[in-house]
């Protein structure tokens, strides 16, 4: 898969997946921008709407970035406006649930590994409460347990890059594609990390903002809200779409 292509592709498929589901970004920004009016019992029915607009518009998407026109689309199932729910989406919601259930066994190996190795590192925990970084311990120990935390973090990139390509692949198929979908990227990954990074921009930039402190409060809220669903989520599921129409060729 090549890396320049794939992202080309990626940009020139967008206009298409905002054409062609333009309702189903409209429905799932409305509702997640709601969510902080949501409370007590009416947080429950949010949630179900939420979790129903997302899986359309994850459909809607899926199904014109793996092809070529929003016709072909149509034969997937695309809704007007991308505003479908069928077999398709609760694909996606079964893949989604094995996808996150493999990571989250993942992080509590990975996580579980490195609280034995920093406690067998017998750090001054009195140090780090102060934040007396030079009495912390030997800085050859120090190194050692950064190099092993960067290497369990990698672990941990290198699984959720590996399942990026579950949803187009679950609808390209006709079927559920979880784990299995690391078996489409193989041979691809550095391609993939570096798209997925690339195509995280807005993502990135919502991330700096609110660290910045330029986006707060329930204004700040419904303008994550916003670019997430209108810019985010079409702009990676384009990316992945591109990636699994060149790589199941390859396959």
């Amino acid at each position: 898969m090549r890396l320049g292509e794939t992202l080309s592709a990626a940009g020139s498929a967008l206009p298409r997946l905002w054409r062609g589901a333009w309702g189903a970004i409209l429905l799932a920004a409305v509702v997640w921008s709601v969510q902080p009016l949501a409370a007590a019992a009416t947080g429950l029915i949010w949630a179900a709407f939420a979790l129903i607009a997302t899986l359309a518009l994850a459909g809607a998407l899926g199904r014109i970035a793996i092809t070529d026109d929003l016709t072909q689309a149509r034969g997937l199932g695309l809704g007007p406006a991308g505003l479908q729910f069928g077999r398709p989406e609760l694909r996606l919601l079964g893949a989604g649930l094995l996808c996150a259930v493999f990571l989250a066994m993942i992080l509590s190996v990975v996580g579980l590994v490195l609280l034995a190795v920093f406690g067998m590192a017998e750090l001054n925990a009195r140090a780090i409460e102060l934040r007396q970084w030079g009495a912390v311990g030997p800085v050859w120990k120090l190194a050692l347990l950064a190099l092993v935390t960067a290497f369990a973090l990698f672990a941990v990139a290198a699984f959720s890059v590996r399942l990026s390509l579950f949803a187009p692949a679950t609808i390209g198929r006709g079927q559920m594609v979880s784990l299995q979908s690391m078996t489409l990227a193989r041979g691809a990954f550095g391609p993939l990390l570096v798209g997925l990074i690339v195509t995280s921009a807005p993502k990135i930039g919502l991330v700096l903002l609110w660290g910045a402190g330029l986006l707060s409060g329930t204004s700040g809220w419904v303008i994550c809200a916003v670019v997430l669903t209108g810019l985010q989520a079409p702009l990676t599921m384009a990316f992945a779409g591109a990636a699994y129409r060149r790589l199941d060729v390859q396959g």
